[in-house]
């Protein structure tokens, strides 16, 4: 798992692409975290698991697989979109919703907020709102994302009032009622049992009378009242029926909130429930992780291997084992770790990249650059990649191709002057004409547009 402050947007090339990605990045720091940055959780593993609870919703809202679920590391209670492209759900909802279909149902109306058009209108009528918290450039860059127009990602700017914030996530009645319907028709769809959108409601109950300051960042943003709530209970009632049991989503779903919480709550914690688990390998990674973080390398590896025993087809226990390796300097069986869960996942980019990481402290750069340029192909945004890609693009003398990467990963974290630099650099040294050249310039133009506002 890999927690990390630059934001991802979807894999595009040309300045269109910049420009979205760019609006993507801006509009999640300002509208999460307001005065620093928002740290997305990356982890093969969890999002699979997402990927695997959201598809049959996304394939009902008839978004089909352009909409891909991306984590936040925050504790509060929260789940958004800002474009077409990404819903993003706090960590603390993962945790926090008690069955698979509870998280299906966030899923399913923030889904219901894209397909019904709700983020195209609210984009259209962002000029009444530019005075907002000094948000000018920030909305322009959010509309660039939502026309596809590039002249309109010229820079970052960080507006950071909660009032303005909330003015900007916030949906109206109609379309807080409009999505509760959509979400639980395409719960319903799906085959999913749509009470787990009521249990969502319940836990926000009474929220409506407690100081804002106080209510959870979705309660503000998703205002719920009791007369919402009835007639979710409403909506629910017609579609009452006997849904089928999803197992194997309820195993996935376990999983996953089992890794983010061995993760990102003390050792001693997840040790202290670990015998919670659905079935005994998420019992025995957690414990992988939580002796990992503990540095007990010998027992981290033990658990995992344990794991790895009773599903040695599960690319995910590789990849894990890999970290545990690679974090543990111990960088040839990180290798070998990362090589089998490619073999297994061949198109995972997170794992791809993990690979290229271990080659590079092997010091096999020529083989990493394979990896890591697929994983860059795989998911254009992921800073990570693009460190390790300009250190692989170095050591074997691709100067220019080093330039692009770190103008590129500066870019996605809103530092247009240091990515012009290295843009220029660039563009210098690789040939005139080229897509990375092409891709440098673009950076280039951007800076500039940026430094004249």
């Amino acid at each position: 798992m890999r927690f990390h402050r630059e934001m991802t947007a979807p894999s595009m090339t040309g300045l269109r692409a910049f420009a979205v990605f760019l609006a993507a990045a801006l509009v999640l720091v300002w509208a999460t975290l307001p005065a620093r940055a928002a740290t997305l959780i990356r982890d093969a593993d969890i999002e699979n698991a997402l990927t695997r609870m959201s598809a049959p919703i996304l394939s009902a809202a008839g978004l089909g697989g352009t909409v891909r679920i991306l984590m936040i590391n925050d504790r509060s209670l929260n789940a958004f979109v800002i474009d077409s492209n990404n819903i993003f759900l706090h960590s603390g909802m993962v945790a926090r919703m008690d069955t698979p279909e509870m998280l299906q149902a966030v899923i399913a109306h923030e889904a219901a907020h894209i397909a019904n058009g709700h983020i195209t209108r609210r984009m259209t009528n962002l000029d009444s709102s530019r005075t907002l918290a000094g948000l000018g450039l920030a909305l322009a860059l959010a509309a660039a994302a939502a026309t596809g127009r590039s002249d309109l990602a010229a820079g970052i700017a960080i507006g950071s009032q909660a009032t303005a914030q909330r003015q900007f996530l916030a949906h109206s009645r109609a379309e807080e009622a409009s999505a509760d319907q959509s979400g639980v028709r395409y719960m319903a769809l799906a085959g999913i049992d749509p009470q787990g959108a009521v249990e969502v409601h319940r836990i926000f109950e009474g929220q409506e009378l407690l100081n804002v300051t106080r209510q959870d960042p979705y309660m503000r943003s998703h205002p719920l009242t009791r007369d919402r709530m009835r007639a979710m209970e409403r909506f629910v009632a017609a579609y009452a029926g006997t849904f089928e049991p999803q197992p194997d989503l309820d195993y996935w779903y376990d999983r996953a909130r089992g890794k983010l919480t061995a993760f990102v709550n003390t050792p001693k914690w997840t040790l202290a429930r670990a015998d919670e688990s659905l079935t005994e390998d998420i019992r025995l990674m957690r414990e992988a992780v939580a002796y990992h973080r503990l540095q007990d390398r010998a027992t981290a590896l033990n658990r995992i291997d344990r794991a790895i025993a009773l599903r040695p087809q599960d690319a995910f226990y590789h990849d894990l084992k890999g970290q545990i390796l690679l974090e543990s300097r111990q960088f040839q069986p990180a290798v070998t770790a990362y090589a089998r869960a490619v073999e297994l996942a061949p198109s995972n980019a997170l794992i791809l990249g993990g690979l290229g990481r271990a080659l590079l402290a092997t010091n096999r750069p020529r083989e990493a650059l394979t990896y890591l340029e697929k994983a860059r192909s795989l998911d254009f945004s992921d800073p990570l990649v693009l460190r390790d890609l300009g250190s692989a693009y170095a050591q074997t003398g691709q100067d220019g191709m080093a330039a692009l990467a770190t103008a590129e990963r500066y870019a996605l974290q809103g530092r247009l002057k240091d990515a012009e630099v290295h843009a220029k650099r660039a563009s210098g040294l690789l040939p005139r004409g080229s897509g990375g050249w092409r891709r440098a310039e673009d950076i280039v133009g951007a800076a500039r547009r940026a430094e004249k506002k």
